[in-house]
């Protein structure tokens, strides 16, 4: 009897729970889910083509994978409807170098805002007056939007600039593919270092202090303390930090843009820009199938950042261990 009163109560407050959180998953689903059901199903069609007997455009039926071995294998179509390699100057020629520039400033902004991070994450964490003058300070080029960073990096970078007044030079930072990609790596990590200090001080925060007390009376140096102390307790929060930040490079598009060009053949061009590209010369379909193939990438990463390399964003594995401790 009073096991199956506690299985109708355990019923009871899960149908409780389950009435309360309803209207945000029916939410969630509404604007997330269809979103990307739509896109998927667009991607699957033909885009509008012109039809040479009549003189207009007509909407393309069902097109199987044509869509993304357009930008996979530069695969175009003909007006005959004959599969033909892209000719050059058709946006899909981009894309390769736009994916691998992508994952360029995906690699080389994680990695540098991660080392600047975790240093701002420790001077904020530190024990000292002005420490909340330090803190508000180091987040305020996060709090700027990112439109105005760039147009605030844009005039630095400019021929006649600070930049180049400052290193006495004259470098096209805006027109020369290296300096370009180097001006754009320099203006995110500047802005978005400070988020990846913030989620790192978080972790930082949740260390106690008697672990450091301990380590101290033992005669542990302040590089011991680190490496056998601090880092092994922030991994979970700094993986965190860099699964987010990982997922938001990989969808950079307003910093490039605005900084550099919005062409798709621009030095800095992103594979999102690729889709803003393909939209306004109204290829809806072929954009959504790229869409989905940047979902899948992210997809992909964010998977193995979770599995392999201990992203704990749910927060299961430290219950579990604190369950079995």
């Amino acid at each position: 009897m009073a096991g199956s009163t506690r299985t109708a109560q355990s019923r009871k407050h899960y149908l409780q729970a389950a009435g309360l959180i309803a209207p945000a998953l029916i939410a969630l689903a509404i604007v997330i889910g269809y979103p990307i059901v739509r896109a998927i199903m667009l991607s699957f069609q033909g885009n509008k083509r012109l039809n040479p007997t009549t003189g207009l455009f007509e909407e393309g039926a069902f097109a199987g994978l044509d869509n993304y071995l357009y930008w996979i294998t530069n695969q175009c179509m003909s007006t005959t409807g004959q599969a033909t390699t892209c000719p050059d100057g058709v946006i899909a020629t981009d894309f390769w170098p736009a994916l691998k520039i992508t994952l360029f400033f995906t690699v080389v902004t994680v990695v540098l805002e991660t080392i600047l991070g975790m240093f701002m994450a420790l001077v904020m964490n530190g024990e000292y007056r002005g420490r909340g003058l330090v803190r508000a300070a180091v987040l305020i080029p996060w709090a700027i939007p990112t439109a105005v960073t760039a147009k605030l990096w844009q005039f630095m970078f400019a021929p006649d600039g600070i930049v180049n007044s400052l290193l006495g030079t004259h470098i096209a930072w805006t027109t020369d593919p290296f300096y370009a990609r180097l001006a754009v790596i320099i203006a995110d990590v500047w802005k978005t270092a400070p988020f990846m200090a913030l989620l790192i001080l978080a972790g930082l925060q949740m260390i106690p202090r008697d672990v450091y007390d301990a380590a101290r009376v033992d005669g542990a140096s302040r590089v011991q303390t680190f490496f056998s102390i601090t880092l092994p307790l922030v991994k979970p929060a700094l993986m965190v930090a860099v699964l987010f930040r990982t997922l938001d490079a990989l969808r950079m598009y307003d910093l490039p843009v605005i900084m550099i060009s919005s062409s798709s053949n621009s030095p800095t061009a992103t594979i999102s820009q690729l889709v803003v590209e393909d939209m306004r010369q109204g290829h809806f379909n072929s954009a959504s199938a790229l869409s989905t193939l940047i979902f899948l990438l992210i997809f992909a990463v964010a998977f193995v950042l979770v599995r392999f390399l201990g992203a704990d964003v749910s927060g299961r594995n430290r219950m579990k261990k604190e369950k079995n401790s």
